[in-house]
């Protein structure tokens, strides 16, 4: 975004102190422990830690802080988790506490956590609200930074006639329109002295008047008497850096004071919690910044955002809008507290809201990769009913594609929340695994009571289960090797984010389908953004390009409005070089530079310039067999229930492969691609075996036989793998 976001000498004075205090704290900081980068073992290193997998990979209980939380009661609930498998916990706080959350209290509650989980050897996840979404600090921007709360971009509309010429209107308003909604007509009206400046033609007219004020997300507050979800603690301007300095100066600033000799070592980092917009974002700067991106005045169009039929011209200001305030949420902050938590040895998790549908999304995150990307650990919310054996639900590979593109070893999944039908230990472990085959590692798994009321540790549902201890172990282990070398398919599928800002529905319709057709066909993939494209990926040789070293030889482009000039640049390169781009659906009838307003019709001959190969059959099998060359699986006949995610470490080829199917066996040759002996390891059993098979150009056959649910690996490295010695 841009760096004219400033407000006054005296905070951006603040915002020198507070980066120079980071940057000086990062120097005595020691560099990234192993559990935070990227990890490249042997096999045999691997080997060696799959019956104790380093405890900073556990899964997390979520652990509700109801009650007053004594020492008895911490180190009660502490010891259960043990038992059972948990090392890690996230502290949520809860109503009766014997503290406010935020008070004195409160820390030295959390003080107290910290020093009886390190006795245990267990690690601490503190989740940075006191309770949800993520940015109210307990109540602190409503009682004593009103200035700093957030604020939203609001309509009101008056029948012409209601509203007269020269009456006063409320101080925010900032841009009005007339409209006729029998011609679709509309004209800007001019706001003079806090008046309106119109004499409409003749016909029905409708008055629309944008407005700021402040306005919050509902909230769900620890503080709160009612225990009600409302207005009455509201969320900070998410757009606005000093907000999100002010909410660290009362959270992780004070965290560091009472614990921060343990940051990185027991307390592992904080989680955030569904940060969003209810309604149409708004922050004071928000047009300067505007401006200076883009090049126009977006005041004009503001009132035009409410129309449900804009035109093209409005509907491209508002793409232009979306952008702009999406540069903003990830730069100010997201990115400043996954900074804050870099300079302290700490790592930054956080999913969002609506993460399941990106045509929701976009209306109140804005662009998933921007926000996410400056994060450590970007996560998603599986909730209700959302992934299911009976659902298509393929959005964990969101966070998990951030964390592929961006380099970060880990993307976490809060499962389990509200879901219905509340599962048993045999389901609950099919929506774990149907989430780590599509590159979840890290959970957090919801949700068990403090024992302050109670006087015993309840485990209730699937966590009450004989058998749910084996299921966390089970957990451990395979997250473990899931957070180990580097991610390696070979296709990206385009995230059309900004064609969804151009109102283009179909293409999340068209986004979900080929994601869909693609691993039903044994093609795993990676969601990519426009900014992931034109930024953040080189193109060395052909292929897109992480900083892993990732190679994406293939780019799968969904049905789309738009695209930026500089995708398509990137897209000339890599094809030249031998990659493929491959459209499927609706090409792009617009392309835009630095703004959706001056974007120009799509040339003709653009497609034969990049190459590129094009279908719109419904026979997807064929469409990608003609034009995916090269795949990581291939079986003799496609297999929708069997599901894998390839990774690379020193010296292997690592497959955890996943039969989603209820009911049926997989029984089949494939051909895997790497080269060396074929190692079969079952994770339930710890039981490795070894498959005989030649190679042909680095591929090799392999033997897959799944019992329905089953998951297993298959790791083809040079050497034999060792046996697991479970004695």
């Amino acid at each position: 975004m841009s760096h004219q976001y400033k407000y006054s000498l005296k905070a951006t004075g603040k915002l020198l102190v507070f980066t120079f205090c980071c940057s000086l704290f990062a120097t005595q900081v020691s560099a990234q422990a192993p559990w935070q980068k990227i990890n490249m073992p042997t096999v045999a290193e691997l080997s060696g830690k799959l019956l104790n997998p380093p405890s900073q990979y556990s899964a997390a209980v979520t652990w509700g802080w109801d009650g007053s939380m004594t020492r008895e009661v911490i180190a009660r609930d502490l010891d259960k988790f043990h038992e059972i498998g948990f090392r890690a916990v996230s502290i949520e706080a809860g109503y009766g506490m014997a503290g406010k959350y935020l008070s004195e209290a409160w820390f030295q509650s959390i003080k107290m956590a910290v020093e009886e989980a390190k006795k245990r050897g267990m690690h601490i996840w503190i989740i940075d609200e006191g309770k949800y979404p993520s940015g109210f600090a307990g109540g602190k921007f409503s009682e004593l930074k009103p200035e700093l709360k957030m604020q939203a971009l609001t309509s009101q509309r008056f029948v012409w006639g209601s509203l007269t010429i020269g009456e006063p209107l409320n101080g925010t308003a900032l841009s009005a329109i007339a409209y006729n909604p029998e011609t679709k007509v509309t004209q800007n009206v001019a706001i003079k002295g806090g008046k309106i400046d119109f004499v409409p033609p003749p016909g029905k007219w409708e008055i629309i008047i944008a407005q700021s004020q402040f306005k919050t997300s509902p909230t769900r507050s620890a503080n709160n008497p009612t225990k009600g979800k409302d207005g009455s603690a509201s969320l900070m301007d998410y757009l606005n850096p000093e907000a999100t300095r002010q909410f660290l100066n009362w959270t992780e600033e004070e965290y560091k004071k009472y614990i921060g000799d343990e940051f990185g070592k027991t307390v592992l980092g904080f989680r955030g919690d569904e940060p969003a917009f209810s309604y149409t974002p708004w922050t004071p700067k928000l047009p300067e910044v505007f401006k200076a991106k883009k090049g126009y005045d977006i005041t004009p169009y503001l009132a035009t955002f409410f129309l449900r039929d804009p035109s093209p011209e409005q509907q491209k200001a508002k793409a232009d809008f979306y952008d702009v305030w999406s540069d903003m949420f990830g730069e100010n902050y997201f990115k400043l507290q996954g900074d804050w938590c870099k300079a302290n040895g700490m790592e930054y998790m956080v999913h969002l809201d609506k993460d399941d549908n990106m045509a929701q999304f976009v209306r109140s995150g804005g662009d998933f990769f921007k926000d996410l990307k400056g994060v450590q650990i970007p996560g998603v919310d599986a909730i209700w009913h959302q992934i299911w054996s009976d659902t298509v639900s393929n959005f964990s590979k969101f966070a998990s594609s951030v964390s592929h593109v961006y380099n970060k070893p880990r993307a976490l999944s809060e499962s389990f929340a509200a879901y219905r039908p509340a599962p048993n230990v045999e389901q609950a472990k099919w929506v774990l695994n149907q989430q780590m085959v599509r590159g979840i590692n890290l959970f957090e798994l919801m949700f068990v009571s403090s024992s302050a009321r109670s006087g015993q540790t309840n485990l209730r549902g699937y966590m009450g289960e004989a058998a749910f201890p084996a299921l966390i172990k089970y957990l451990n282990t395979v997250c473990y090797v899931l957070s180990q070398g580097r991610p390696a398919t070979q296709v990206a599928l385009y995230m059309p984010t900004t064609s969804l800002w151009m109102g283009d529905k179909a293409a999340n319709e068209s986004l979900i389908k080929v994601g869909e057709e693609l691993l039903n066909n044994q093609y795993d993939f990676d969601f990519v953004s426009e900014e992931a494209l034109t930024k953040d990926l080189t193109v060395t040789n052909g292929p897109f390009t992480t900083a892993s070293g990732t190679k994406y030889s293939i780019l799968v482009i969904p049905s789309v409005t738009v695209l930026s000039n500089a995708v398509i640049e990137k897209i000339k390169t890599m094809t030249t070089y031998g990659g493929r781009v491959l459209f499927v659906g609706k090409t792009p009838e617009l392309l835009n530079d630095k703004s959706f307003m001056d974007a120009q019709k799509v040339s003709p001959d653009m497609f034969s310039l990049i190459h590129s190969d094009m279908s719109g059959k419904d026979d997807y099998r064929s469409m990608f067999s003609k034009y995916i060359k090269y795949s990581d699986v291939s079986l003799a006949t496609a297999n929708p229930a069997l599901k894998y995610i390839h990774r690379v470490i020193k010296d292997a080829d690592i497959y955890f492969f996943f039969n989603e199917s209820l009911t049926d066996e997989v029984n089949t040759t494939a051909t895997l691609r790497g080269v060396g002996m074929v190692n079969e390891w079952d994770p339930k059993t710890n039981i490795v075996t070894q498959q005989s098979g030649t190679d042909t150009n680095y591929n090799t056959p392999v033997t897959l036989k799944l019992k329905p649910q089953e998951t297993k690996f298959i790791i083809i490295s040079k050497t034999k793998m060792p046996p697991i010695d479970t004695n």
